[in-house]
C-alpha cells in the first residue's frame, strides 16, 4: 500500500454502492436500505451539515466515517458531533485508513466549532473500543439509556 494515492473527501450520493459493498464485506449482510436512508439524511442540506467523509485509494472508496453535527440537542448547549458509522474495507484494514479518516473528521469538527464528539461502542466490541481509545476517546459522563418495547 506504500505508493498508493489516498484522498479524503466529503461523502457524496454516488458513494452508496461502495459503502454498501464495504459494509457487506465486513458484516456479511446487505444493509443497502439502511445506507440509502442514512446517506439521504446526511445529504439533506436543509437540516444537516455534511460532515461525513470517505477515503479513496487510487480512485476507489475504501473507507467511510458518517456522523452528524448537533447544535443544542439533548440539552447540550455547545455544538457537538456524533460518529455513528465507521467502515473500512477488510483488504485495507491495518493501513491507517480509519485513523486518517478520524483525524480529518476531528479537524473538520474543530473548524465547525464543535467542542465534543460522541460515539457508541458495544460493550463487548473490544477491537473497536481499543481503536477509539487509541484515538483518545474516553468513556462519556453521559449514560446511554434504552427501553425495550414489549
Amino acid at each position: 500500500m506504500a505508493n498508493k494515492q489516498r484522498i479524503l473527501r466529503v461523502l457524496r450520493q454516488e458513494d452508496l454502492d461502495d459503502i454498501v459493498a464495504i459494509d457487506e464485506a465486513a458484516s456479511k449482510q446487505s444493509r443497502r436500505e439502511y445506507y440509502e436512508r442514512k446517506i439521504a439524511s446526511i445529504l439533506n442540506r436543509k437540516t444537516n451539515i455534511n460532515c461525513s467523509i470517505v477515503c479513496e485509494e487510487d480512485g476507489k472508496v475504501v473507507g467511510f466515517v458518517m456522523g452528524y453535527v448537533f447544535f443544542g440537542e439533548f440539552g447540550i448547549s455547545d455544538a457537538t458531533a456524533t460518529i455513528d458509522t465507521l467502515g473500512v474495507h477488510p483488504d485495507f484494514r491495518n493501513y491507517g485508513v480509519a485513523s486518517e479518516m478520524l483525524d480529518q473528521f476531528m479537524m473538520n469538527m474543530k473548524a465547525a466549532g464543535v467542542k465534543k464528539v460522541y460515539t457508541l461502542v458495544n460493550w463487548d466490541d473490544f477491537a473497536l473500543e481499543k481503536f477509539f481509545a487509541r484515538q483518545k476517546f474516553v468513556p462519556s459522563k453521559r449514560v446511554n439509556l434504552e427501553y425495550e418495547l414489549p
